[in-house]
């Protein structure tokens, strides 16, 4: 609007002209960054997309009646093989889906009329161990949407969830953590950001969950980040990143970066992972060189383990802000089954490529 007061104060003048210039030359260049980036990342999910057709994978939406996640299911059921399951009032949301032309290809579930509901408070009580009373249970699968999706994924009803659009993290992560639970020999969660620049593919982890993770706790984002690379095409080569490179510096943070390293090739010694490296080392050929010589990651890294949250996401913003890459994610790694979550200023197109994510850690 500024720019346009401008032009028609000028518009007599040669300053008119220089002022058109100068903004067509922008848009332009907005127009082609948008270009480049937007295809290289719809192609990601178009990969996900043709790896999802047959599979009938169901996800559950808790927050079913929020417009971004019937926007989504919209998408999801015209576009894709995934069956949305979403969590409301059947009345409310297929008047909805069905001026949007939706009949069929999704399910709805009122939790307070679900046939199944005492079977889940069963499975509930049982699941939490003598820390919830089966009052307790019936109250909080009432009350709270997310553990009823949650007990949905943990009893096999549907594959995976999506959530947080109208929740907080810890609101949609808790449930998963207490009733999900991680895999056999994995202790807690992470959060890897896939990054994409033109044909450039990259992960990043952990950016979201571990503050300040332990040698061991390193180790195991480690091994999660190469199944969840290999999920978006990545071939895993992962360095452990540091302050220093194969002893150039010192301190309890380095011994920490080496300690990771030696523990996730004792858990995965068909892992292409080396540390400790500096992110120049682990990126640049030539540098790799230097610093790292005879390395089969340096220089070639695809996958890169930061030492703390901070550092990773520090790492992953300047990456998506200064160097021009696409950040998707946090991907939640480690739990039994897939839940993610969502930012609650995500758009519904936010909600549609987490859940084609979540669909395809599913079958991963």
């Amino acid at each position: 609007i500024s720019y346009l007061f401008i032009i028609l104060f000028l518009k007599n003048s040669w300053k008119y002209h220089l002022h058109c210039q100068m903004i067509l030359r922008t848009l332009l260049q907005s127009y082609q960054l948008y270009k480049i980036k937007g295809v290289k990342l719809m192609e990601v999910f178009e990969n996900l997309k043709a790896n999802l057709v047959g599979k009938n994978v169901r996800i559950v939406l808790p927050e079913g009646k929020e417009p971004r996640i019937l926007q989504a299911t919209k998408r999801l059921v015209n576009e894709t093989d995934v069956i949305p399951v979403l969590l409301g009032k059947p009345e409310k949301i297929k008047i909805y889906l069905e001026i949007e032309g939706i009949t069929e290809g999704y399910e709805v579930i009122d939790p307070d009329h679900y046939a199944k509901f005492d079977d889940m408070v069963a499975a509930l009580v049982e699941r939490r161990g003598g820390k919830m009373t089966e009052e307790e249970a019936r109250k909080t699968l009432r009350e709270d949407v997310n553990y009823f999706g949650v007990m949905l994924v943990y009893m096999g009803l549907v594959d995976g969830m999506v959530s947080g659009a109208l929740h907080s993290t810890a609101a949609t992560v808790r449930p998963a953590l207490q009733i999900i639970k991680t895999r056999p020999n994995v202790t807690r969660t992470s959060g890897a950001f896939l990054m994409v620049r033109g044909n450039e593919r990259y992960l990043f982890g952990d950016c979201a969950i571990n503050i300040n993770p332990d040698a061991d706790a390193l180790a195991e984002i480690a091994i999660n980040s190469a199944i969840t690379a290999k999920m978006f095409g990545i071939e895993p080569k992962i360095a452990m990143l540091s302050y220093s490179s194969k002893g150039s510096g010192f301190g309890e943070n380095v011994d920490k970066v080496v300690a990771a390293t030696q523990r996730a090739h004792e858990l995965r010694p068909d892992l292409e992972i080396d540390g400790e490296l500096q992110f120049d080392a682990a990126f640049h050929p030539q540098t790799a060189a230097l610093k790292a010589p005879g390395s089969k990651v340096a220089g070639q890294a695809t996958v890169f383990i930061f030492p703390s949250i901070e550092a990773g996401n520090i790492g992953y913003k300047i990456a998506e802000r200064l160097g021009g890459f696409s950040a998707v994610g946090p991907v939640l790694q480690g739990l039994n089954k897939p839940v993610n979550d969502l930012s609650r200023g995500c758009s519904s197109d936010d909600v549609y490529n987490l859940t084609l994510i979540t669909a395809a850690q599913a079958v991963h």
